[in-house]
């Protein structure tokens, strides 16, 4: 894959010419934008989509539509749903599975949806025809605060002002998904808008037994009073989603549609209250304030072998989590000659509430588990644990002459975790980090800009990870909770260093993360504790291109990433010990990625694209050390898309969309398990994420 990208780099060698037009786009440096600043300053290199290119609704959503087309972002299908990918960027990880380590922060209008509880994000209820645009930020940038180890997520919504009129969109696919985003817009002015957005998702699941439905609503009501502007949102989602989960190398020759056990169900809920006001000194300065209430339950039914197979060879567990959370924001940004400046505070708190359930029962000739109506449900493990948040923040873009600038930035910030696990008292911790960053970026003559970066950020330990940290009390993976020992905040560095211009990046990177958070073995079978690990790294490169000419448009993007364990020690996969050594490949990441986009436009009208996304092979999760005796990792692979649109007015567009279009037979993630249903005995086995096979999907897009 390295030899390819080379060869295509230097194919396009001609494109790049020196004098290539450069333009401004104005980017936000922290979760609330205020002025923002020319991207072409920042000494690191940011990625955007806007609500246009990603055309959501036709067989992708948000989470799909990064891991196609973003540089560095890849996704895995270890649930089966396509709303609880589990998506890295970087090798770091923003995923819907309680107990993942999390390592990129997410961002809906300044408001962190990161869950308070293990710090997950519930891609399921983002308001995807709300959204506007995309921005992602690469590195342990301190200004998007706490868990931005490896980069941060930010999405803006649409307004009133900005998406006047209605718009929205059906579509189907052949694999049983079928959606509808509507969105209106009303702008009476200069005084008020309002601007309403929802959107239904159905999938029968190409998996057996893996439907889903969910829903949201979004609603937001702004306008100007004086020198002031302000906007008042609401957010309201529910889900019903199956994620059945890895198979068996044995089921998954006979049938790659199977299920291992189930059910495996998961319904969340949320409500959400932003209100925002932006008041401005003049049009340097702007000083914007925002408060949110956030409310969010996730219930859990799931079906497995039940490691007591005395008794009864099932179990039925359940889960509760509620939760809460408030905060604040006050941000100012000012530009003052040659200085870009930003500064801020902000102050977040939650409560949460976890319980865990488990039932005795049996299985079904399909391997659904049926409980038993004898036994009762015993209740498990539970928690109750709160958290505080406050910060400071500051930053200046310091041109130093007409093509060099500057940036310095810090944060400081102060966290507080406690929890109690009856019949146990509270316990308390606290937890404090100056986060400093510096950077300069360079405009040369011909176009190009140098840009080179050192960033620090912080992650806290979370009321999962407090609450199962005892090697004298071990819980069983991922949600037991026994005892909550102190656990060290994770420290992560990053380092990196680029050039670009307006059609190709190419970014060298290092982040070295310490005391890393990881689960380790107890020396019982299926449990362990969570506990820290002394250093992990990421390093590698990401290079983009983008070419248009004539009618064709083209994009390539190419990613080298090397994770490893960068000490010596043990983890605890699932099923058995790792011991790992300096150099030790991180599982389920890919060493090698490549995205390829073409578009060719014969006519105003029509579009018509293909997509290449290619990965290399994965370690399997449980087998790093090469010990487990399955002696084989994930094989890689290449997935070819096909897209078209014509657009007969500016009012309509249809569209089509066919996703692994030579319909491949891939796995997505691999891990070591033991496979209850091998025969007789049950016997060490790899388990792996299967891929979705062809599926063909058409919508209608429409504004007015």
């Amino acid at each position: 894959m390295k030899r390819l990208a080379c060869a295509v780099l230097l194919a396009w060698r001609g494109a790049l010419a020196a004098d290539a037009a450069l333009s401004v786009d104005v980017v936000g440096v922290a979760p609330l934008p205020g002025l923002g600043i020319d991207r072409d300053r920042l000494p690191y290199q940011v990625q955007t989509a806007s609500a246009a290119a990603m055309q959501l609704g036709a067989g992708q959503n948000v989470a799909e539509f990064m891991a196609r087309s973003l540089a560095g972002v890849n996704a895995n299908e270890i649930s089966g749903s396509p709303f609880q990918n589990d998506l890295t960027f970087r090798g770091f990880r923003a995923s819907p599975v309680l107990g993942s380590s999390q390592g990129i922060s997410v961002y809906l209008d300044g408001v962190r949806v990161n869950e308070p509880f293990g710090d997950v994000v519930n891609w399921d209820m983002l308001p995807e025809a709300a959204i506007a645009n995309v921005l992602l930020t690469p590195g342990s940038n301190p200004l998007f605060g706490l868990n931005t180890l490896g980069g941060a997520l930010a999405l803006t919504t649409k307004s009133g002002r900005s998406h006047a009129g209605l718009e929205g969109g059906v579509s189907a696919a052949s694999n049983g998904q079928r959606r509808v985003d509507l969105a209106y817009g009303a702008d009476s002015g200069r005084q008020w808008h309002a601007f309403v957005a929802a959107t239904g998702f159905d999938d029968r699941g190409w998996r057996e037994r893996s439907d889903g439905q969910l829903g949201n609503v979004y609603a937001k009501l702004d306008g100007v009073a004086g020198d002031n502007e302000w906007s008042i949102a609401m957010l309201a989602g529910r889900s019903r989603l199956i994620g059945n989960g890895l198979l068996p190398d044995e089921l998954y020759a006979a049938d790659r549609r199977a299920v291992y056990t189930s059910p495996d169900e998961t319904r969340n809920r949320l409500r959400q209250l932003v209100l925002n006001v932006i008041h401005r000194f003049d049009e340097h300065t702007e000083l914007t304030a925002m408060a949110y209430a956030r409310n969010s339950r996730r219930n859990t039914i799931n079906g497995d072998v039940n490691d007591d197979a005395e008794s009864h060879p099932a179990s039925w567990n359940a889960t509760q989590t509620r939760q809460s959370s408030q905060g604040g924001n006050l941000h100012l940004s000012m530009d003052a000659g040659p200085h870009q400046l930003t500064a801020g505070v902000s102050f977040d708190r939650a409560s949460v509430y976890f319980a865990q359930f488990e039932q005795a029962a049996w299985f079904a000739p399909d391997r659904t588990v049926i409980t038993d109506a004898d036994a009762e449900m015993e209740a498990g493990a539970s928690v109750s644990g709160r958290s505080r948040a406050a910060s400071i923040y500051a930053a200046d873009t310091w041109a130093l002459d007409a093509r060099t600038w500057l940036t310095l930035s810090a944060r400081y910030n102060h966290a507080r975790v406690s929890n109690q696990l009856p019949p146990s008292d509270m316990e308390r911790f606290s937890y404090r980090r100056l986060n400093p960053s510096l950077g300069i970026a360079h405009r040369a003559a011909d176009g190009w800009t140098v840009f080179a970066n050192l960033s620090q950020s912080n992650r806290v330990p979370t009321v999962i990870e407090l609450g199962c940290a005892d090697p004298e009390q071990p819980c069983r993976l991922p949600v037991g909770l026994q005892s909550d020992p102190y656990l060290k905040q994770v420290v992560s560095r990053t380092v990196e260093a680029g050039v670009r211009n307006g059609m190709a990046s190419l970014s060298l990177y290092r982040t070295v993360n310490h005391d890393d958070i990881l689960f380790r073995t107890a020396g019982v079978a299926q449990h362990g504790y969570f506990s820290n690990f002394d250093r992990t790294r990421h390093q590698g490169a990401d290079l983009s291109l983008n070419r248009r000419w004539r009618d064709w448009a083209a994009r390539l993007s190419y990613s080298y990433l090397d994770a490893v364990y960068d000490v010596e020690g043990d983890l605890f996969t699932g099923v058995r010990t790792v011991h790992v050594k300096p150099g030790t490949r991180i599982a389920g990441l890919p060493r090698n990625t490549i995205k390829l986009g073409v578009d060719w436009t014969p006519s105003p009208q029509l579009t018509l694209g293909a997509d290449l996304n290619a990965v290399s092979s994965l370690v399997v999760q449980g087998d790093e050390d090469g010990q487990s005796g399955i002696h084989r990792g994930v094989a890689g692979h290449a997935l070819l898309g096909l897209r078209a649109s014509y657009q007969p007015s500016q009012h309509w567009e249809w569209s089509a969309r066919v996703s692994n279009a030579a319909n491949r037979r891939y796995a997505s993630f691999g891990a070591a398990g033991v496979n209850a249903f091998a025969g007789d005995e049950p016997q060490q086995s790899r388990f792996v994420a299967p891929g979705a096979p062809r599926s063909v999907a058409a919508g209608l897009r429409f504004r007015f």
